[in-house]
């Protein structure tokens, strides 16, 4: 009864004094403790969850949902990275565990006449086959984003070689520039002697960069497609209401709209251009043509580090060079594209 007659007692007071504040630290969810009267609180809301399970759980959930993608990449990529990496520094051989050699590989790579063979072709092949897939397939991306009746089939016409093997490619088109092939049947009925499309050292080389043109055509033309979409028509517009035709439309409005996406396609084509292997082994043998004279750095690879005689360590020092030489063409055009936003 007196704590009752208190509190009765205690409530005109506390009326007659106004509304209690918030920050008096009297309202629900907080608690006096030493620090009363200063206005924090001291304590939670009694419904709410402390949050410090979520907390310690955090730090690891990412890591366990990255594991699997991880672990791939580590069995797949970085071990052989990393094992290539040290095989070149030894004189390994495929059925031999090697020593410590130092750099006598590479020593080796300046005095190899097949090394500097295969770094001409493998850089003409970058010189010939990058400019290309840059232009031609906005080219065709610009003609193909048209909404005309049929042209969903000529989208698809354009890809099929992108997922053709390239085996199938390659066997395709050995059959028609062969010395017997369908081209040079052709040339023949007319009149004209036969090209050694696959005699002729450089013929053969060119050869091969036009089916490397004409498979990537399709796939670097989706990506453009893509980029094309977002560039705004009231640019061609107004563009074309100030008197600019076609030709100046596109060199004004089409091309820096894409320009960062021009740039992506430089770095992907030249890195896949350095690194041919199918279609001049294909078109070329594993002799790498006449006298091995159209021989790419993969192909070098492939012949020196395969076989029971396999020179691993050798090959392994082969492969830091294209590495390096690859990373090296990517920050080349990456420079380039900075230089032109600056």
């Amino acid at each position: 009864m007196k704590s009752t007659t208190a509190l009765g007692a205690s409530a005109p007071d506390s009326a007659a004094a106004g509304p209690v504040s918030r920050s008096s630290g009297s309202g629900p969810g907080f608690r006096r403790g030493p620090g009363a009267g200063s206005g924090r609180p001291s304590g939670r809301p009694s419904g709410r969850p402390s949050g410090r399970g979520i907390r310690r759980q955090l730090p690891l959930s990412p890591w366990l949902f990255a594991a699997p993608g991880l672990l791939i990449a580590g069995a797949f990529s970085l071990y052989p990275f990393l094992s290539t990496l040290v095989n070149s520094f030894t004189d390994r051989r495929a059925l031999i565990p090697g020593r410590y050699v130092g750099l006598a590989n590479f020593r080796e790579l300046i005095h190899d006449e097949m090394f500097w063979i295969g770094l001409r072709n493998s850089t003409l092949y970058v010189v010939g086959v990058v400019p290309a897939l840059v232009v031609l397939p906005l080219l065709l991306a610009m003609l193909v984003q048209r909404h005309i009746p049929g042209i969903t089939f000529f989208r698809a016409a354009f890809y099929t070689p992108v997922v053709a093997s390239i085996v199938v490619v390659g066997l395709i088109w050995v059959w028609m520039l062969d010395d017997r092939g369908l081209i040079n049947s052709v040339l023949e009925t007319v009149g004209i002697g036969g090209i050694g499309f696959l005699s002729d050292q450089w013929l053969l080389l060119f050869s091969a960069m036009g089916v490397t043109v004409w498979k990537g055509l399709g796939y670097y033309m989706i990506i453009y497609l893509a980029a094309l979409a977002n560039v705004p028509r009231e640019l061609h517009e107004a563009a074309a209401v100030d008197g600019a035709g076609a030709v100046r439309r596109f060199v004004t409005v089409t091309v820096p709209a894409v320009r960062s996406t021009m740039v992506l396609v430089g770095a992907l084509s030249s890195v896949a251009a350095f690194k041919v292997f199918s279609e001049v082994y294909l078109m070329a043998g594993p002799s790498g043509g006449p006298a091995g004279e159209d021989t790419t750095l993969v192909m070098l690879v492939q012949r020196v580090g395969t076989g029971l005689t396999g020179r691993v360590g050798y090959a392994s020092a082969l492969s830091v060079v294209v590495f390096c030489v690859t990373v090296a063409l990517m920050l080349l055009v990456l420079r380039a594209d900075r230089k032109e936003d600056a």
